[in-house]
């Protein structure tokens, strides 16, 4: 994947089976879907018992869970969730999920993920 500046921005029309799925992690393959420098769409592939580590970062993030189930961590509390819920994380709040039963989270950052854009960038 080339570099890409946050002045670009993804197609208007995203078809997802155009995009690449990169492997993050063990057991997490992501797909980065449309974005704009205000906002970014990823879609993420646990497979059971893979661990998004807790970690936080300056972007608002809402997540959608497509399918599976997931123990999330945001700020200090745990919550089960299956298809059809959803989490927020503010900015700078602690956060990660381990995948109980294999799913699909649709991660939404404003602003966008610049560092996912730019992951692989071999320069």
């Amino acid at each position: 994947m080339m570099s890409v500046t946050m002045d670009e921005c993804s197609s208007s029309a995203v078809r997802a089976s155009d995009v690449p799925i990169e492997d993050v992690g063990p057991g997490i393959k992501r797909q980065m879907l449309g974005y704009g420098p205000g906002i970014m769409i990823c879609r993420v592939w646990f497979e059971k018992d893979a661990i998004g580590d807790v970690h936080s970062h300056f972007h608002s993030q809402s997540s959608y869970v497509e399918s599976g189930r997931f123990m999330v961590h945001v700020d200090g509390k745990d919550f089960e969730l299956g298809a059809g819920d959803c989490f927020y994380v503010a900015p700078h709040q602690d956060h990660g999920a381990v995948c109980l039963e294999a799913g699909v989270l649709l991660d939404t950052f404003s602003p966008a993920r610049e560092d996912f854009l730019d992951a692989g960038d071999p320069s």
